[in-house]
């Protein structure tokens, strides 16, 4: 009963301050409101709105800063849900700051302190005042305290932002499950697995060993990337409320003027930035997914260099799967096989018709066709999608509304620098490679050949391979698919490589191709 108490109680602060920005019933829609809206906005203080000349979304956005970290942090999660804000508030929602006044250096010693149960002095010989401060954390710059002192970046999170965090996550927890016992629009939403995504996010990056660690994993996934680098994690200064990585030196990407001084190109930062994305995303699965310029620099030897792992993105293996059929039945228009790849992943109702959902992808797919790369949006083809899938009654995935989200911000910060960047012709070497990794017939036979499941795994896959080869084939004939230099020279040095490996996958696949077509003849 005090939980339920509570949660009202917060559930009203909140309702309040978004009623006093006019962001709960927005002021715009009053024209074709009901009575009982006109009601409830009048009683939680709309009438008394803050707007001004401000846009909703702009007001939404000043209403959940005003109201806290997580907020702030429940905001930003919204911005990646255009089918349930919107596209508008989606858009104000991308710009959500979380920069917060910083807590005293004296209270992040103590934290820091109390962690290591150890004296600051004897962790570092310096320790300076805040550099930057967030909704959770607060960075200072250090110096370690050894023989050869190195220059640090200590993350220090707030004091009570667990509580702070917990009280909230609650209320909106009940709220969340009092909307689906009443809308089924909500029930269609999934609000109740969209605070879940927000309480797992928070509880990651509430403990920065979690952090540390995903900076750690990035940075062994990308250690051979030449131009994108992850710091390097103090693992013996790191713990669950502190975080030390090493000091960059760098220029933040959102300075392009400055960059262009230092003797940078921007354009080859915007491809380096693009690509290392996409190796991320496609090839390993686990990404950035919160590449905004403040997280971004370039050091003096022209690296990349991402901070901030508290956001990151994975992609299971079927998603990852489901993304090749859907990417190749694109290059190839042959929009039946996305909607039957949406259809067999279980995206997209039964009771809709597999040929009018590919209609719908059609009116996506074409308008592609014939246009200049540069000119076509990446932000404005994923609206197109979310509008899409709300049609058809697709509930939200959200492994995918990370990875689309994130490309739409690194689409921007691409843009910003480079105004002509062509966004296609950036991925097109990483997307040709993954697609000929994961859909070739050598990547199908080389499976195959892998294990004590070959037999099985073959007569699986012979089909698709089949199909594969032949949407290849036939990309091939009409010079749909032109291979770029870079990954036809990726090509050339794995098979120099792995050559060896190859042949004997071949030989040995082509055996269980034997034994399988000699038991079906029998």
């Amino acid at each position: 009963m005090a939980g339920t108490l509570s949660n009202l109680s917060r559930l009203w602060t909140i309702a309040c301050t978004l009623g006093h920005n006019d962001a709960l019933i927005p002021s715009e829609y009053l024209a074709s409101m009901p009575m009982s809206l006109k009601l409830a906005r009048w009683f939680f203080g709309g009438r008394r709105g803050k707007g001004g000349a401000l846009a909703p979304g702009l007001r939404l956005a000043r209403a959940l800063e005003s109201l806290g970290p997580a907020h702030i942090k429940l905001g930003q999660i919204l911005a990646t849900r255009p089918d349930l804000v919107g596209s508008n508030i989606a858009t104000a929602l991308e710009g959500l700051q979380d920069r917060l006044p910083s807590f005293s250096t004296e209270e992040a010693r103590a934290v820091v302190a109390a962690s290591f149960g150890r004296a600051v002095e004897t962790l570092f010989a310096t320790f300076g005042e805040p550099v930057a401060a967030a909704s959770i954390a607060q960075v200072h710059e250090a110096t370690t305290a050894e023989e050869s002192p190195r220059r640090v970046a200590v993350k220090v999170l707030r004091p009570c932002v667990e509580a702070e965090f917990a009280r909230d996550l609650s209320a909106l927890a009940f709220a969340a499950r009092i909307s689906e016992r009443l809308s089924a629009e909500a029930r269609r939403l999934r609000v109740t697995a969209l605070v879940e995504t927000l309480a797992t996010s928070v509880a990651l990056e509430l403990d920065l060993r979690m952090e540390a660690a995903a900076a750690s994993e990035l940075a062994e996934r990308t250690r051979n990337e030449a131009d994108f680098r992850v710091p390097a994690i103090d693992w013996s200064r790191t713990a669950e409320r502190v975080l030390t990585t090493e000091w960059i030196d760098g220029i933040s990407v959102r300075d392009v003027e400055v960059l262009r001084a230092a003797g940078h190109d921007p354009k080859k930062i915007a491809l380096t930035l693009m690509r290392s994305f996409l190796t991320q995303a496609l090839r390993e699965g686990f990404f950035h997914a919160d590449l905004h310029p403040g997280n971004l620099f370039v050091d003096g030897r022209g690296h990349l260099v991402a901070v901030d792992f508290g956001i990151m993105g994975r992609l299971d293996p079927l998603m990852r799967s489901f993304m090749a059929e859907t990417l190749a039945g694109f290059l190839a228009r042959d929009y039946v096989r996305v909607a039957q790849a949406h259809y067999g992943a279980n995206f997209v109702p039964g009771r809709h018709p597999v040929e009018t959902f590919a209609q719908a992808l059609r009116a996506i797919g074409e308008p592609i066709f014939g246009r200049s790369a540069k000119d076509v949006s990446m932000a404005k083809l994923l609206q197109q999608l979310f509008d899409t899938t709300r049609r058809f009654d697709m509930q939200a995935q959200p492994q995918l509304l990370l990875l689309q989200k994130t490309m739409v911000v690194v689409e921007g910060v691409a843009r910003s620098l480079d105004p002509e960047f062509d966004i296609w012709e950036a991925s097109r070497p990483v997307v040709e490679r993954w697609m000929l990794d994961r859909l070739g017939p050598e990547a199908r036979l080389r499976e195959a050949a892998e294990g004590m499941g070959a037999l099985g795994r073959v007569a699986q896959h012979l089909p698709q391979l089949l199909r594969n080869a032949e949407v290849v084939s036939a990309m091939l004939a009409d010079g749909g698919l032109r291979l770029h230099p870079d990954t036809v020279q990726q090509i050339a040095e794995a098979q120099l490589k792995g050559a060896r490996y190859t042949r004997i996958a071949i030989w040995l696949a082509a055996g269980a191709l034997g034994v399988i077509a000699m038991v079906w003849i029998a």
